[in-house]
C-alpha cells in the first residue's frame, strides 16, 4: 500500500512517484536520499522499480553501506563505462565502493561525482540502522549529499508499542533524546518528535531539499491507525508531508 495522510485521512496512490509528485522540471534529475530505519532499502527499490518501468534508468547507491548482491544489476567499485553499460543493459544499476563483509560502501569521490552528473534519477541510501525499525542519528550520521533534492525520513511502524531497547538502533541514545529509559515503550508521539527534530529525521536536510516522512510496515489496520496518531502529533509542530507504506517481499532479491 501507498498512501498520504491529509487532514487525518489516508489518501491512496497507485505509485510512490504519484504520491511524492516527482515529475518534470528540476525533478527530471532527482537526487533522493533515504535516512532513518525500518525499510529504507525496500523503499528505494520500490521507487527504483517505478523509475525503471518508466524507462528512467535509475542508479541506486549509498553514502554509508549497501548490500552486495549476486545480480547483473549490481556492480562493485565500477568505472563509469562499466556502470553506464549495466544501466543501459539492465535498465537500472545498484552500486557501491569496495565491499567488506557483504556490504559495499560509498563510491570513490570521482565516480560519485560523475554518477551525480548523470541525466537520470539517483537514489541514495544515506543512513544505516542494522535492520532495526527506528533510530536517531549519531554525530556522524546521516551522510546527506548537498546535491540531494528530496530526503525520505523512514520509520518502521512495528516499533510502536514496543520497548525502545528492543527496537531502536543505539537505544540508549534514543532513550536519552526522548527523556525515557530503554525499557520504556515507544509511543506515536515519540516517532513524531523524532521526525520533526533537526537532531532526528531532519538532520542534514538543507533548506532547498524537500522533506517527506515515510511510515513503513503499515501491514494492518492497527498500524495504519498508529500512523494517523503520529501525523496528528507531528501536525502540532510542522505541516509535513507524510506517506504510509507497506511493500511486498517480492521486491527482493534483485533480478
Amino acid at each position: 500500500m501507498i498512501a498520504e495522510i491529509k487532514d487525518g485521512k489516508m489518501i491512496p496512490y497507485q505509485s510512490l512517484l504519484e504520491a511524492l509528485k516527482i515529475h518534470g522540471g528540476r525533478d527530471r534529475k532527482p537526487r533522493i536520499a533515504a535516512v532513518g530505519a525500518g525499510g529504507k532499502t525496500s523503499l528505494l527499490r520500490a521507487l527504483a522499480a517505478e523509475y525503471r518501468m518508466q524507462g528512467r534508468k535509475p542508479v541506486v547507491t549509498t553514502t554509508t553501506h549497501i548490500l552486495k548482491e549476486d545480480s547483473p544489476a549490481f556492480i562493485e567499485s565500477p568505472d563509469m563505462e562499466e556502470l553506464t553499460d549495466i544501466l543501459e543493459r539492465e535498465g537500472w544499476v545498484f552500486t557501491g565502493g569496495k565491499a567488506d563483509k557483504g556490504r559495499a560502501g560509498i563510491l570513490p569521490e570521482n565516480i560519485l561525482r560523475q554518477v551525480l552528473g548523470l541525466p537520470c534519477p539517483v537514489l541514495i541510501e544515506s543512513d544505516g540502522a542494522r535492520m532495526l525499525p527506528v533510530k536517531i542519528p549519531a554525530a556522524h550520521e546521516p551522510v546527506v549529499l548537498p546535491q540531494t533534492t528530496c530526503v525520505l525520513s523512514v520509520y518502521g511502524l512495528d516499533a510502536v508499542g514496543k520497548r525502545i531497547g528492543e527496537t531502536a538502533f543505539r537505544p540508549e541514545l534514543m532513550a536519552g533524546f526522548l527523556g525515557k529509559c530503554p525499557e520504556d515503550v515507544l509511543e506515536p508521539r515519540d516517532i513524531a518528535l523524532l521526525a520533526e527534530s533537526p537532531a532526528g529525521g531532519r538532520k542534514g536536510v538543507g533548506r532547498d531539499m524537500e522533506y517527506v516522512v515515510v511510515l513503513n510496515k503499515a501491514d494492518n489496520r492497527q498500524r495504519r491507525e498508529m500512523a494517523v496518531e503520529i501525523w496528528s502529533a507531528l501536525k502540532e509542530w510542522n505541516d509535513v508531508k507524510m506517506l504510509v507504506t507497506s511493500f511486498p517481499t517480492l521486491i527482493f532479491p534483485l533480478k
